[in-house]
């Protein structure tokens, strides 16, 4: 987003936003690592610490998490870079 045709006070709010939707999104995407990663791998709450089992499961599923957001956002910048090479299409 080119933010170079506002006012300098404009410039400042729109960065505000863009920052909180960025912290927002954020928050919105550890949240759902969280509540996936924990559905599925913790179930014995007769400890407070995980086993070993459920430890390897939650680091196995926050480790393809993030490599699927990785993948995601990678191929999302791809499309906005051809999106922007060809603003016709």
């Amino acid at each position: 987003m080119d933010l170079s045709q506002l006012n300098p006070a404009e410039q400042a709010h729109m960065s505000k936003i863009i920052e909180k939707k960025q912290m927002q999104d954020f928050l919105r995407m550890y949240s759902n690592l969280v509540e996936r990663c924990f559905t599925a791998c913790c179930n014995d709450f007769t400890s407070k610490a995980l086993s070993s089992k459920e430890e390897t499961c939650v680091m196995n599923c926050t480790d393809k998490f993030l490599k699927h957001s990785e993948r995601v956002g990678a191929r999302f910048a791809e499309q906005n870079a051809e999106m922007m090479n060809n603003p016709g299409k």
